[in-house]
């Protein structure tokens, strides 16, 4: 009678266990949060500003020959 007990605690337990074994899965991936639009507005700020030094830079050249950058 002993052993029937035990055999049936044990499969009690394996009752209450065996749902929480498959319920580890894996987290889906998180969505990207660029879609690239950003980055390619970045680099064109990048570029605007790299535009507006030269621009700066080689303007005073073409106005006067005596003109000094700084």
């Amino acid at each position: 009678m002993a052993s029937v007990a035990v055999i049936a605690f044990f499969a009690f337990v394996l009752a209450v266990i065996s749902p929480f074994a498959g319920a580890q899965s894996l987290a889906p991936a998180p969505s990207p949060t660029s879609d690239g639009a950003s980055i390619d507005q970045g680099i064109a700020y990048l570029l605007m500003v790299v535009a507006l030094v030269l621009t700066y830079l080689i303007h005073p050249l073409d106005a006067s020959s005596s003109y000094t950058f700084f």
